[in-house]
């Protein structure tokens, strides 16, 4: 088989995540399709409900399957384990010099499926990215992400190395057995830097969410010539990113599909008078002791404002939170908060 750059970083290689045993990966995803048909009758007819009253709905009570990079809301009760955290390999206290040697950990372990034919999430799948980036690049890939966040002005964003002397470094906490707040367990995360290595604050999420999105819409923009500066990206390459891969799903939410390392949301209406979806990016981010979310919401721009350059990009409305607890759901709630500001912004 071949397993190209595009089919891991869209979760689609085959490469196992924390659990190695296949058949309960497969039963889990049996009984969350179970789940959710039983139910889907429920939801339609809350939705219909909450569309009578002129509400508009932004997530559900979907079944979800955990993963690096999603929390359930029902496990950030005090003392609901969370069963993606009770796989071994999360609390890893070896330490690894190179993303290569990392390696080692999986690279003997059958694929769980053909390559491209199912979508499975897979913190390794991006370890195996980052050993990609690192022989292409020909610098580590800490160093190669390190002046990338430089560029980006996200000096706040580092590595989270235990021996390291971090300003401001949060502790992180978990809810033990009987419910009470403790200390997150040591942990070397040294073995996956590119699926959940890193430590980041708001402000420079919130940078990097504009960075995104100013090269999104720098092409939208005409007769800026010498006047705008180009995106850190091609525009065209932040829309393939955010476009919907076929055979991916997103657990943390249903109006979602898996994109290139995001989960998207398109724009759509079925029907005059109904629920519009907005179209959107997002990703969360799970890790022992830690949650976060970054959600990216366009602007709908007019031709009027982007011919005559009556604004400059970015144009929308980025959230960002992070808690220093494990297994918090933020997904919806950082929607809701996007589209408050959206609506205020309108409003005026």
């Amino acid at each position: 088989v071949a397993i190209t750059t595009r089919l891991l970083v869209s979760h689609l290689s085959g490469i196992r995540h924390y659990e190695k045993d296949i058949t309960k990966v497969k039963e889990e995803k049996e009984k969350a399709n179970r789940a959710l048909k039983l139910t889907k009758p429920y939801q339609d007819k809350e939705q219909k409900e909450k569309e009578g009253k002129g509400i508009e709905k932004t997530d559900s009570a979907k079944p979800r399957k955990e993963h690096e990079g999603e929390v359930k809301s029902r496990n950030s009760k005090p003392g609901r384990r969370d069963k993606e955290f009770e796989q071994e390999e999360y609390y890893l206290k070896e330490k690894f010099e190179s993303v290569i040697e990392s390696l080692k950990l999986f690279k003997n372990d059958p694929l769980f499926f053909k390559p491209g034919d199912q979508f499975l999430y897979s913190t390794y799948g991006f370890t195996l990215l980052s050993a990609v980036v690192e022989r292409v690049s020909g610098q580590k890939f800490t160093d190669y992400m390190l002046k990338m966040f430089r560029d980006l002005d996200m000096l706040s964003t580092v590595l989270d190395d235990n021996e390291a002397m971090i300003y401001n470094r949060a502790r992180c906490y978990v809810y033990n057995k009987k419910g009470r707040l403790v200390n997150a367990p040591y942990v070397d995360n040294s073995y996956k830097w590119a699926g959940g290595g890193f430590l980041s604050s708001v402000g420079d999420l919130l940078k990097f969410g504009n960075a995104l999105l100013y090269s999104y819409q720098a092409g939208q923009f005409k007769n800026t010539t010498g006047k705008l500066l180009p995106g850190y990206l091609k525009p065209d390459t932040v829309a393939m990113m955010w476009t919907p891969v076929p055979k991916t799903e997103v657990s943390w939410d249903r109006d979602g599909k898996y994109a290139m390392a995001w989960a998207v949301v398109e724009k759509k209406q079925q029907c005059g008078c109904c629920r519009q979806q907005r179209h959107y990016a997002s990703h969360t981010g799970g890790a022992v002791g830690a949650s976060s979310v970054l959600l990216i919401l366009p602007e709908e721009l007019d031709s009027e404002a982007t011919d005559n350059g009556l604004v400059a990009p970015p144009r929308g409305v980025i959230v960002s939170i992070i808690c220093n607890m494990q297994s918090v759901s933020l997904n919806s709630t950082a929607l809701k908060i996007a589209r408050e500001f959206d609506k205020e912004k309108w409003a005026q």
